[in-house]
């Protein structure tokens, strides 16, 4: 019950803070593995599989749920970046979810069910059918743990301060999903075998994983959003910081040659900040390159100019005269 209410407001929040994006591939994961996590809480199960056949059909109900959020998730996180290795693009792909849905429908109605149980692994275990039903099952979650794992890492390597957070998140969470699989797999193997003690020997450790798989993983994800939407804002105090800064060049510019700002009214406040950072730039280069009037700027402005032009690029900015740089950087912390 709680990773579905985890689960859950992990669907509402990002329901929220994602709105609007073409890609919805966390969204739908996020779905699918609510309702997947919600078709195994005990009430639930004991009230909807009576309903169908009373054969455990649910349970292959929720697994495909999970292994299809899983694949929507791995396709998020992948999407999220430019790195795409071909291991990660086979792990993610729709090929290796049609595969492994397949197998595991296949193994499922090999499997003799009985009537309907909330213990289903611990009742069937011992059956071969059954327990290759659930390796695959978790094999196939691992492998696309395992990739995220892997895209996560390198965005954190990307990332810096701050903005490593979700990466972290989604990492630990990653990290956690893995142990979780080899947990599952181990008490299969342990199971099938007769090696009763092993099962539960390790049996412990598969409540709080799979708790901290998805506590981690959702966390993550709401974190991406948070942390877009911080970058934006400290973009934008950047952005108020060299408007100010290029005022004086600007005056200077227009004073000399009006461009745009002299013959056309401008918005003023309601002018959005970067559009006016680029009219100013533009104006700037405009009283430069006229032969018509004279107007040249120091070292120290043309680098100022320079780091204006980069930020509206999203380019590293060039080196600045260091006592310019930390009132930028001082002013930007105080807003």
């Amino acid at each position: 019950m709680l990773v579905a209410s985890v689960m859950w407001t992990l669907v509402a929040s990002l329901l929220i803070l994602r709105r609007g994006r073409t890609d919805r591939s966390v969204t739908y994961a996020a779905v699918a593995i609510a309702f997947a996590m919600t078709l195994n809480v005990d009430d639930i199960y004991l009230a909807i599989d009576p309903a169908l056949s009373g054969t455990n059909l649910v349970t292959v109900a929720s697994d495909a749920l999970l292994m299809t959020g899983l694949f929507f998730l791995g396709r998020g996180v992948m999407r999220a970046g430019d790195y795409r290795p071909q291991p990660v693009k086979i792990a993610v792909g729709l090929p290796a979810l049609v595969v492994a849905l397949t197998c595991v429908a296949v193994l499922f109605f090999f499997i003799d069910r009985g009537e309907t149980t909330t213990e289903f692994m611990r009742d069937l275990g011992a059956h071969p059918a059954a327990a290759i039903y659930s390796i695959t099952v978790f094999a196939y979650c691992g492998i696309v743990v395992a990739a995220m794992l892997v895209l996560a890492v390198r965005q954190f390597r990307l990332a810096s301060g701050v903005f490593r957070v979700p990466a972290m998140l989604l990492a630990v969470g990653a990290g956690c999903g893995i142990a979780l699989c080899v947990n599952v797999i181990i008490m299969d193997v342990a199971h099938v075998t007769g090696a009763l003690s092993v099962m539960y020997a390790v049996d412990p450790a598969y409540g709080p994983l799979m708790i901290a798989t998805f506590l981690f993983l959702c966390a993550g994800f709401i974190a991406q959003p948070a942390m877009r939407s911080l970058r934006q804002r400290l973009r934008d105090v950047q952005t108020d910081v060299l408007v100010a800064q290029l005022d004086p060049i600007w005056r200077d510019a227009t004073s000399l040659r009006p461009g745009l700002s002299g013959s056309h009214p401008t918005p003023g406040i309601l002018e959005e900040p970067e559009a006016r950072l680029h009219r100013n730039i533009v104006e700037i280069r405009d009283a430069m390159i006229d032969p018509r009037v004279t107007f040249a700027i120091d070292d120290a402005e043309r680098t100022l100019l320079e780091r204006a032009e980069s930020h509206l690029l999203g380019l590293k900015a060039p080196k600045m005269n260091r006592r310019k740089t930390d009132d930028v950087e001082t002013k930007a912390e105080s807003s």
